[in-house]
C-alpha cells in the first residue's frame, strides 16, 4: 500500500467547538485502530497561527493536514482540531493539529479555544510539538509566551499528570548553532515556568516531573526546502518505536487501551468545555466501566447467537447429551477468553468486575439446560439402579446388601454423570 493511501483525517473538534463523534468513530473503524491495545502514540502540534504546523506535519507524518497558501496572505488554515493516521509508522501514530494560537480571526474568544485546546492536547497526547519561530528565542514579548504561560497553567489541572514530551521545533533556523539557541530557550522555559501561578501541592514540583523537554531546529522551508526535507527525514526516525523504552513518548500512565480512545477524546473533551477540573486517574475507571460494559454485553449477545449453543440446548430437552458438560464449557470458554483478549488492557479492578458479571449473566443463561440434562440423568440413574437392585434380589443376595450395593455404586455412577 502506497504511504499516501495509508493516511487518513477528519475533524475532531469543529471551529465552533463541537466535538465530531461520528466522524471519530469512522475514523477509528477505518483505520483499525480498535486492534492496537496500547500500541499507539499520540502527537499534537501547537504554535502560532500560520507558522507551518501543517506543513511540519505533512512533511514529518505523511499526512494530508490543509496548508496555507503563502501568495494568499497569512490566515487561518486549521480551525478546530484535525486527526490523522501518520502514514508508514510503527507503532500507530496518530497525530493532532491544532488550530493556531493568536489569530485574529477569533478575536476575544482566542484564548478560550486556545486553552481548551491546549488542555485537550495534553490530556490525550504522549508528545506535543510546539512550533515556534527561532527569532522570538529570548525575546520578552514571543509569540510563543501566552500559549506556554497556557499550557503550563492547564498542566496544572491534571490532577495526576501523565508526563508528557513536550519537543520545541525551531522554525527558520537562522546561522546561530543549536548549541546557542538550546540553553536560551531552555532558560525562557523555565522562567515561563517558575512565573505561572501554581497549586499548593505543585508549590515545589519541578517542570521536569510534569514533561520531557526536547529541542530540535529546522531550516526554512521557503528558503531551504532540502536541507528542510533532510532535517525532517531525520526527525521523523525519532518517532518510530516512540512508546519503547527510551523512546521520545512520556511515561504514558494517562494512556487508555485504543478501543476506548473515541469514548475518551470525547469525554475529556466534555469536561473541558463544561470546564471542570480533569482527573486522570479517574477518567480511566470511567472510560474503562463503559468500555468493558460494551465488550461485556457484546459477548452475551454472540452467546445467546451461538449455533453450538442452540443445538446443545435444543437436543437437551429430549434426552441426555453425550459431554454435554465439555461441549458447553468450550462454548462459555470462548466467550470469556473473548472477553479477556478485547477488555484486557483497562483497568484491572473494572475488568475483573464486568467479567464476574458477565460470567453470572452466561450461566444463569445455561441454568435450564443444565437443569434438563441434570433430569435425564437422574431418570437414567434411577431406572439403571431399578434393574440392577431387581436383578441382585432374585440372585443369592439379601436384601440389605443389595440395596447398600447397588445405592453406593448409583450414587458413584450419578455424581461421576453430573461432575
Amino acid at each position: 500500500m502506497a504511504e499516501s493511501e495509508e493516511c487518513c483525517s477528519t475533524q475532531v473538534i469543529n471551529g465552533d467547538g463541537s466535538f465530531n463523534d461520528e466522524g471519530i468513530d469512522h475514523f477509528v473503524k477505518e483505520i483499525k485502530l480498535a486492534e492496537c491495545g496500547l500500541s499507539y502514540a499520540v502527537v499534537s502540534i501547537m504554535g502560532p497561527q500560520s507558522s507551518g504546523k501543517s506543513t511540519l506535519l505533512n512533511h514529518l507524518f505523511h499526512t494530508n493536514f490543509r496548508e496555507m497558501d503563502a501568495f494568499m496572505g497569512r490566515s487561518q488554515t486549521t480551525k478546530g482540531i484535525w486527526i490523522a493516521k501518520c502514514a508508514g509508522l510503527e507503532p500507530c501514530t496518530l497525530v493532532m493539529d491544532l488550530e493556531g494560537t493568536d489569530g485574529r480571526e477569533r478575536g476575544e474568544d482566542d484564548t478560550a479555544f486556545e486553552k481548551q485546546s491546549a488542555l485537550f492536547a495534553l490530556a490525550v497526547s504522549d508528545i506535543v510539538l510546539i512550533n515556534m519561530w527561532c527569532h522570538d528565542i529570548g525575546r520578552e514579548q514571543a509569540a510563543n509566551k501566552p500559549l506556554l504561560k497556557t499550557v503550563f497553567q492547564v498542566m496544572m489541572r491534571l490532577f495526576s499528570p501523565r508526563k508528557t514530551t513536550l519537543m520545541f521545533v525551531i522554525r527558520d533556523k537562522t546561522r546561530t548553532p543549536l548549541e546557542h539557541l538550546e540553553p536560551v530557550l531552555r532558560e525562557d522555559i523555565q522562567k515561563i515556568w517558575d512565573s505561572v501561578p501554581k497549586p499548593e501541592a505543585h508549590m515545589e514540583t519541578s517542570l521536569s516531573e510534569f514533561f520531557n523537554v526536547e529541542v530540535v531546529a529546522l531550516s526554512s522551508y521557503e528558503g531551504k526546502e532540502e536541507l528542510f526535507k533532510e532535517q525532517v527525514a531525520n526527525l521523523r526516525q525519532r518517532f518510530f518505536h516512540s512508546i519503547a523504552p527510551g523512546g521520545i513518548a512520556g511515561d504514558r500512565r494517562g494512556a487508555v487501551p485504543a478501543s476506548g480512545f473515541s469514548f475518551s477524546a470525547q469525554h475529556i473533551w466534555k469536561v473541558i468545555k463544561e470546564n471542570k477540573d480533569l482527573d486522570l486517574p479517574a477518567h480511566k475507571v470511567m472510560v474503562a466501566t463503559v468500555r468493558c460494559e460494551e465488550i461485556a454485553s457484546e459477548k452475551y449477545t454472540s452467546f445467546t447467537s451461538n449455533e453450538n449453543w442452540h443445538s446443545l440446548e435444543e437436543a437437551v430437552k429430549s434426552g441426555p447429551v453425550a459431554g454435554f458438560g465439555k461441549k458447553l464449557n468450550s462454548i462459555l470458554y470462548t466467550s470469556l477468553s473473548e472477553y479477556d483478549a478485547e477488555a484486557t488492557y483497562f483497568d484491572e479492578g473494572v475488568r475483573s468486575a464486568k467479567r464476574k458479571h458477565l460470567e453470572e449473566k452466561l450461566l444463569q443463561l445455561v441454568q435450564p439446560a443444565y437443569q434438563s440434562m441434570l433430569g435425564h440423568l437422574r431418570i437414567e440413574t434411577l431406572e439403571k439402579f431399578k434393574e440392577a437392585f431387581d436383578k441382585a434380589l432374585k440372585g443369592d443376595e439379601g436384601f440389605s446388601v443389595a440395596a447398600c450395593k447397588c445405592i453406593k455404586t448409583y450414587m458413584a455412577s450419578f455424581d461421576a454423570g453430573y461432575a
